[in-house]
Order: structure tokens, then sequence, then C-alpha cells
């Protein structure tokens, strides 16, 4: 049996998800990822199984893949650049990895505030080239946070807000009232609410038809005036022009990202140069621990989905069948 590896923190860090896939006795095909849906055309089609991560899984590459193919086991939990309806439709299960990444990734997103909060990036390259330019920064204790999305990571995010001695208010659809009574995290009526209301916005959504470009000129207007924006969840939410000019005028005070709408981005990107800004190159949940309960699973769902037996999530509700 033959899998297509393409998630290169499942290569690149050492731990017990490799053994499981070698004992398992599959072949692997291993590629640096994301793909883009040309390349991923020319590997498919000889292939039992993906291990992805954002690679391109068009109907174009499942209808290549067929009949082989039969399972897809994403690493990670987004699953925005797979047609999950055509796949569906295919009878080919699609597994992924809830509850393993959001204590790391909301680490990341404190580590972005901060850095942003004190300019941390700025003081420590002036250091490295021997200069002693001490600037003045900002504290975080008091400042509001509203929180976009509040499932795990952003029901993490509060938390570590809480303990900053920062005032949280929160936004979703389904709505935790115990954790938020928990947590003081007061309950925005509405996105625009929310939006008002922060210091400091933080994006914690799926990116989906209803929030690509959710962050935009119109809804920059209605921030606090030098907001900090931080997006450790898809780069499509923010419009990257209105963000950058927004920048550029002072009206956002900053931008912590883990992901941008092109990656990886083109030199001449619009926000890697950015006033304010600090990108990181989508390593939010790329941590040791993260990666392995990551690739565990992900090696795991594979593998069970193969023998027949039920993976330990699956994002659609197509039966599995025995094929090793």
């Amino acid at each position: 049996m033959k899998v297509l590896l393409t998630t290169t923190s499942f290569q690149d860090t050492p731990g017990p998800h490799h053994h499981k896939l070698k004992d398992a006795g599959l072949e692997l095909i291993c590629e640096r990822g994301p793909l883009p849906e040309s390349r991923m055309l020319e590997l498919v089609g000889e292939v039992d199984g993906f291990i992805c991560g954002d690679d391109e899984i068009t109907q174009a590459v499942v209808d290549k893949a067929l009949p082989r193919l039969k399972v897809i086991s994403k690493y990670g939990i987004g699953l925005d650049k797979i047609d999950v309806d055509y796949v569906t439709e295919k009878k080919i299960p699609l597994t992924f990895c809830p509850g393993v990444n959001h204590t790391t990734v909301a680490e990341h997103t404190f580590a972005l505030l901060l850095a942003l909060s004190r300019q941390l990036v700025i003081e420590a390259n002036h250091c490295s080239v021997g200069e002693w330019v001490r600037l003045t920064g900002n504290e975080i204790m008091g400042k509001t946070i509203s929180i976009i999305g509040m499932g795990r990571i952003g029901k993490e995010v509060a938390i570590r807000a809480n303990a900053f001695g920062m005032n949280a208010v929160g936004f979703d659809l389904y709505w935790d009232e115990e954790f938020a009574g928990k947590y003081d995290v007061k309950r925005a009526a509405n996105m625009d609410e929310a939006l008002c209301a922060g210091d400091v916005v933080s994006l914690h959504v799926n990116l989906t038809d209803e929030t690509r470009d959710l962050i935009n000129k119109e809804k920059i207007a209605q921030m606090k005036d030098g907001v900090i924006i931080l997006n450790c969840a898809r780069g499509e939410i923010v419009n990257t022009e209105d963000l950058a000019d927004a920048l550029k005028e002072g009206t956002v005070g900053g931008y912590g990202a883990d992901v941008l709408d092109v990656e990886p981005p083109p030199a001449d990107h619009p926000l890697l140069r950015a006033k304010n800004t600090v990108i990181t190159p989508h390593i939010g949940s790329r941590t040791y621990e993260s990666v392995q309960r990551q690739a565990g699973m992900a090696a795991d769902n594979l593998i069970l989905a193969l023998q027949g037996e039920k993976p330990r999530a699956q994002a659609n509700d197509v039966p599995v069948s025995k094929h090793i």
C-alpha cells in the first residue's frame, strides 16, 4: 500500500508516528507540501492514501486518484483546501485531528501579541547588530481582547488572557455559557460588537465563504484606532490590501500573523514588510509536543481506515471498508 505524505512537520519531527507507518508496512512517497493542484495531479493515481497538510485536493485530484485512493488523512483540522463535498460524494473517508494543537496555537497567539506590544523583534534586531536602542512598549494587562471564534483554540486564548489580566470579549455562534462564566468572558451580541470592543482582536474561525475577507476596510473602520489584530487561523480571513493600507495609515497599530493568503508568499507580499507586523511561517502548531500528537493521530486515522476500522476522528460520514 502506497501513501503520499506531504506535511513537512510530520516528516521533520522525530517521534513514534514514523514507526506507526513503518510497522503498518506502508510504502511512503514523501513530498514537501503544501502542494498545488498541478503537483498533486502528477503524484496521485497510484497511491492508496494521503496524509496531507494544506495541499489542494480538488475534484480533479480526486478523480485522478480514483479508483485506487482509499482514505485521506488530514494532518490538522483545517479542511478548506479539500473539496469535502466531492470527497464525500465519491465515498472516500476523510479523517482529521481535532483537539491536538489548541494549546500550542494559543501560546503562539500570545507570543505574537507580546512581540508586538513590547516591540521585541525590532529590539532584538537592534541588539543583534550591536545597537542599544531602548524603545517604549505597552502592557497588555487591563486591555480588552476580542476573541472571534470561541472553539478550542479561542477558549485557550481566553484562559491565557485571563491569566495576563486582560478583559476578554468573545463571539461565537455556539456559546459555551459555563466556560464564559468560569473565565469571565463577556459575550458579544454580534461580530461588530466584538470587533468594536477590542484593543486586540484575535481571529480563531475556520475559513468559509462567510469568513473570507472578514477583516476588511469597512470592519477596520469600526475597530478602535490603533487596534492590534492577531491571526493564527487562515490568511484569507483578512483582506491583505485593506490591512496593508490600514497599517501604513496607523489605524491598525499592529498585525501578528502565522498565516498569509498565499503560502509561501511572494517576496513582494504587501504584509511582509508592512509597518508594525510580526509574521511567522505557519508554525503555530509546530512544536515537538503538538506535532507528535497531531502526527500520531493522523497516522492512526490512516491505518485504522485502511484496516476497515473506525478512525479516531472522521470529518465526513463515509463508511470505511477493509483494504489491508
